[in-house]
């Protein structure tokens, strides 16, 4: 009987009837599935990540897919990227070399490797050219010099490169030949020693002959590829020819961009991104087939008419294409970028009765003030009489204010005259001359701006006195310090004491959107599979009809400058309050000044702003920066388009000559309008009788009111004691403070109040690019002094 029971007690739960309690079966079922199938989990998500590695790396310059684009950057003034080029194509006898749009890309099949290539030099000197370059290269084809690897623009272009983010780079030197044979060897030491600080890992090859050629592009084919987060999100084509087509009469028409699409699938029904114009819609994608396809063709005169014609390719094409999609305005997304505010959204009622009666009797409870009026006078007649103490100490007042006027008239005059004087006996005394160093001094005069110096010297004393005595401000004397900072408060903590994020908003935060939770809508955008119905899908040959494009972006077009075309996420062409995490770039030691207007190149988006710098810590509150340190981290908060994590962050300064120097490098932080950046002034005064823990304070106000006003503030002093204002003494500013310790002499107590900062609504899609000859203005490694 007892072993019946105890078998009937250790049975398992599938020989009883009825439901199985839902805890019960997923502990079950969790735990059979810790041992073996796991770890058979584990090997399936292994070896699917192996097997998309590999179908990308096939896929990438086949038959099937888009060209293996390369990007050729010489980093010194004595490589020649044409050159590079020119034994880069000649070195296979097989390759088809096909020329595009005013020979700026140059695409080639090599049958030999069962690759194709694209190969875009864009202009040394023109930097903003080569970033939109690199965005969109697989490859990224760095040429150097024999002698001294690179030069100072060399190194303010790898500067750049790196913060944007560096595809899979070659490394290349070509002229060693050129040398004695002596120093063959000493030169390729030297150029892997200078190149070892950022490329620990690559290897410097040779290109002086087709061999080493041939060899450069079978390392290019085979090599391991780097993967940018940012492409692997979203879709983008590198126009291999643009066309546009006005409308009539109108500044708006059609711009037409034909070339390979990568990364993810575009839908007609989209929005697409021009760098330095904004977002768009568009009408229509058109299928067209691949004008450089992967055959080998054993005739070689087809093979030199292919490459002399442009025509005949274009001309077929126009033969075979197919609409592929045509926009739905039903489906097709909006571009509507800000909130239309409603302004009687936040409108109060009409006052009740109660409300009326509470606010007449609060006015009839005002303060009345005592005066000697004779017997009978009514209010009304007693408000206009003045006393004779006042009128009396109002017209010495006067009297005084007026004999200052007149001995400051004195002064002006005598000056005047001493001036004139000796004016005449200069003139009397003394004869002009013309020497040699005038005209040289002239000439520099010329282009010298004194305004602009005025103000460079004006941000260096003030960024010199913020570091010395950090948001100190003096308490004016003419005005009340309640009305001076009204729209400060004081703090018990800064890191722990509340502050809600959502008071006294200004009306720019009704322009924009915010999300809930903007980690979970990232990783919801960005994993979500996207309908494919009406969407061109990675490796056709495409083109895109972009509506309503300004005409201004054809007119400034120029075919040296490649342009790539980006498909947005959901919620990218949105307006919020975007926050940049920021490091000082070394090179570059001029005072930066919140509230300055900047160019930002983030991820494939560039506008200018002017961003508002906070530190970068923990908490709910941040503190305000004046100035964009030098060391350290800071944050840059902006009005920009919403854009979705990772994405690489390049701020540069534009100077009046058109000009750009960077100035920081970071990466997205987050999208956040409840991120409080609160300013901080500090008020100071001074000990004046001290007797243990009560002193007599000065200097920090100038009348009773204020201080009556600020008695709840805390107060501290520099030496790390702590107090209360106890009372006021007198009507001069003088007060009783009570503190945690006695106080020094030499010490000084402080008040701190904050108060919320906002940004300016100052976003600018459209961004000129620096001019081709551009100085660089930042401090960079000598090469030559590595190289030594």
């Amino acid at each position: 009987m007892y072993n019946l029971a105890m078998q009937w007690l250790y049975a398992p739960l599938s020989l009883f009837a009825g439901r199985v309690p839902v805890k019960a079966g997923t502990k079950r079922v969790k735990r059979e599935q810790t041992k073996a199938d796991k770890r058979h989990h584990a090997l399936q998500k292994r070896q699917k990540s192996r097997e998309d590695v590999f179908m990308q790396k096939r896929t990438l310059g086949g038959a099937t897919g888009p060209p293996h684009t390369v990007v050729m950057v010489p980093l010194c003034d004595d490589v020649s990227s044409e050159e590079a080029l020119t034994e880069l194509l000649e070195c296979d006898d097989t390759a088809v070399v096909y020329t595009t749009q005013d020979n700026k890309i140059v695409n080639m099949s090599v049958p030999r490797h069962k690759h194709r290539f694209t190969f875009l030099t864009p202009p040394r000197n023109d930097i903003g050219a080569i970033l939109d370059a690199a965005k969109a290269a697989d490859t990224l084809l760095l040429l150097l010099s024999p002698t001294r690897a690179a030069d100072e623009l060399g190194e303010h272009c790898l500067t750049c490169l790196f913060s944007q983010g560096l595809p899979t780079p070659v490394l290349v030197t070509r002229g060693i030949n050129n040398l004695p044979v002596k120093k063959r060897n000493d030169a390729k030491r030297n150029v892997n020693k200078a190149m070892e600080r950022r490329f620990p890992e690559e290897k410097v090859h040779t290109l002086d002959s087709q061999q080493d050629a041939a060899l450069v592009l079978r390392h290019m084919t085979n090599q391991k590829r780097r993967r940018l987060k940012l492409r692997d999100h979203r879709p983008y084509l590198l126009a291999q020819s643009v066309s546009y087509q006005q409308e009539d009469e109108s500044p708006h028409g059609t711009l037409k961009v034909t070339g390979y699409l990568k990364g993810c699938p575009l839908s007609v029904n989209g929005l697409v991104h021009l760098p330095g114009y904004g977002d768009f819609q568009m009408a229509q994608i058109d299928l067209t087939p691949d004008p450089y396809p992967l055959q080998k063709q054993t005739d070689k005169k087809k093979q030199k008419d292919s490459m002399d014609t442009e025509g005949a390719a274009s001309s077929s094409m126009d033969q075979d294409v197919q609409v592929l999609a045509r926009a739905d305005p039903s489906r097709q997304e909006s571009l509507q970028a800000e909130v239309v505010p409603d302004p009687m959204e936040g409108e109060q009622t009409w006052p009740t009765e109660d409300e009326i009666r509470e606010a007449e009797a609060a006015f009839q409870e005002k303060i009345k003030t005592v005066k000697k009026v004779p017997k009978g006078t009514s209010d009304y007649q007693a408000a206009w009489i003045v006393d004779s103490e006042d009128e009396g100490d109002n017209a010495e007042e006067e009297s005084d204010s007026d004999d200052e006027d007149d001995a400051m008239m004195e002064a002006v005059e005598e000056e005047d005259d001493e001036e004139e004087g000796g004016s005449i006996a200069a003139t009397e005394d003394y004869e002009e001359m013309s020497l040699a160093g005038e005209d040289r001094d002239a000439k520099y005069d010329a282009g010298f701006d004194a305004e602009e110096e005025e103000e460079t010297l004006q941000k260096y004393k003030d960024e010199r006195q913020d570091q010395m005595f950090p948001d100190e401000v003096d308490t004016p004397m003419d005005a009340l310090a309640r009305i001076r900072f009204q729209k400060y408060r004081g703090l018990k903590s800064f890191r722990t004491s509340p502050w809600d994020p959502k008071e006294n908003l200004p009306l720019d935060f009704a322009r924009i959107f915010q999300f809930e939770s903007f980690k979970r809508t990232a990783k919801r955008v960005l994993t979500e599979e996207r309908d494919d119905t009406d969407a061109a899908m990675p490796g056709w040959y495409i083109t895109i009809h972009v509506a309503n494009v300004p005409k201004t972006f054809i007119e400034k077009y120029s075919p040296s400058h490649p342009l790539v075309v980006y498909g947005l996420l959901q919620h990218e062409q949105k307006m919020s309050v975007v926050h940049f995490l920021v490091k000082r770039h070394s090179g570059n030691n001029e005072p930066i000044k919140s509230k300055e207007r900047m160019i930002f190149h983030v991820g494939y988006r560039r506008f200018a702003a002017c961003p508002v710098y906070s530190q970068h810590t923990l908490g709910n509150k941040h503190k305000f920066e004046r100035f964009l340190q030098s060391e350290g981290t800071s944050v840059a908060t902006v009005y920009a388009p919403i854009m979705f994590p990772p994405a690489s962050v390049l701020m540069f300064k534009e100077y009046p000559d058109g000009s750009q120097s960077l100035v920081a490098t970071g990466s997205l932080l987050s999208v956040n309008p409840d991120r409080v950046v609160a300013k901080r002034i500090v008020l100071s005064g001074h000990p004046f009788k001290i007797n243990r823990r009560l002193a007599v304070v000065r200097y920090m106000f100038f009348n009773r009111e204020d201080i009556m006003w600020f008695k709840p503030v805390e107060l501290r002093t520099k030496w790390g004691r702590r107090g209360h204002i106890k009372e006021p003494i007198g009507t001069h500013g003088h007060m009783k403070c009570f503190f945690d310790g006695q106080l020094k002499s030499q010490d000084t107590v402080l008040m701190n109040l904050y108060k919320r900062v906002y940004p300016k609504w100052t976003y600018d899609p459209e961004v000129n690019m620096p001019p081709p000859d551009q100085p660089v203005t930042s401090e960079v490694t000598n090469m030559e002094e590595e190289m030594a």
